[in-house]
């Protein structure tokens, strides 16, 4: 068995098919069917459904899948492990950023660390943090931002910042000229919330039924901070969202307001618990922790 044959068999799964993956990794695919083939006969199992229109994984398939990821990620740990050696830190750290995260501190991180370390390139992932823990779990991403809690038990967890949310509302909105708000006082209020994949939106809801002891009515819910805020400026509703965000906002369309006992916006940074991280990603951890800590 080669690890060209289990390059070429991911990229099968991966693509959804042999024609496609031929495509996209530039090989030819007779090529690409013969690797393929060889796997199955080396291994001796069946890979691929073939009765089906659709390319399905057989059982063995989904197996030999599973662990043939776990072979290419150890592959890039010993190149990295390699490049440690040699004390010359290059290549690409994957990070998973959130969108609000992104906007707000992407391009001071990217900068500053580029100016550190010229050959170290940062390949910036945006998703929810739910689907960032995923792939972070998954291999697929080093480093990832994203709100507290996580699950402790599967990741290396580094706190940077914290903040206090505050309410976004339109300037002729009857609470934007109070001093604080209490959230019991949002009771009827139509919510503009980010949709599920992201932490934020269980953070609001659970903090209105602990806190302001009634379930939230959400108008609209959106991957965007920005369409978000629009929604917002236009009077369809209201948000919490953490007070930095602001800089980000016009003024004479949309307003923010204290929150009693309001609740907070969590930071920290997260690797996979127990996954080797190469002196690149051990000099970006430092770097966060230290630019990010000061960030409000």
């Amino acid at each position: 068995m080669e690890l060209k044959e289990l390059e070429h068999f991911i990229a099968v799964v991966e693509y959804r098919g042999f024609s496609k993956a031929a495509s996209n990794i530039y090989v030819s695919q007779p090529t690409l069917s013969k690797s393929v083939k060889k796997l199955e006969q080396t291994l001796d199992v069946i890979l691929f459904e073939r009765s089906t229109r659709s390319l399905q994984l057989t059982d063995a398939g989904e197996l030999v899948y599973e662990k043939a990821l776990k072979i290419m990620h150890a592959k890039e740990e010993l190149q990295t492990a390699l490049d440690d050696l040699l004390h010359e830190p290059s290549g690409e750290i994957n990070i998973g950023i959130p969108p609000v995260i992104g906007t707000l501190f992407f391009p001071i991180i990217a900068k500053k660390f580029h100016q550190r370390y010229p050959r170290i390139s940062l390949q910036l992932i945006e998703h929810g943090a739910k689907r960032i823990e995923y792939l972070i779990e998954a291999g697929e991403v080093d480093v990832g931002i994203v709100v507290l809690p996580v699950q402790e038990e599967a990741f290396s967890i580094y706190p940077i910042t914290t903040e206090p949310f505050k309410l976004y509302v339109p300037p002729n909105h009857q609470l934007a000229k109070q001093s604080k708000v209490h959230l019991r006082e949002l009771k009827n209020e139509p919510f503009i919330l980010f949709n599920k994949e992201f932490s934020l939106h269980d953070l609001i809801i659970n903090q209105c039924k602990t806190v302001g002891k009634f379930t939230p009515k959400i108008a609209y819910k959106s991957a965007q901070w920005d369409v978000i805020t629009e929604l917002v400026s236009a009077g369809l509703g209201v948000t919490l969202l953490p007070q930095s965000i602001y800089s980000k906002m016009n003024p004479s369309s949309i307003t923010t307001v204290p929150l009693v006992n309001p609740p907070m916006w969590n930071l920290a940074v997260i690797t996979k618990k127990d996954r080797y991280e190469s002196f690149a990603v051990k000099e970006l951890l430092t770097f966060l922790r230290s630019e990010l800590s000061y960030i409000k």
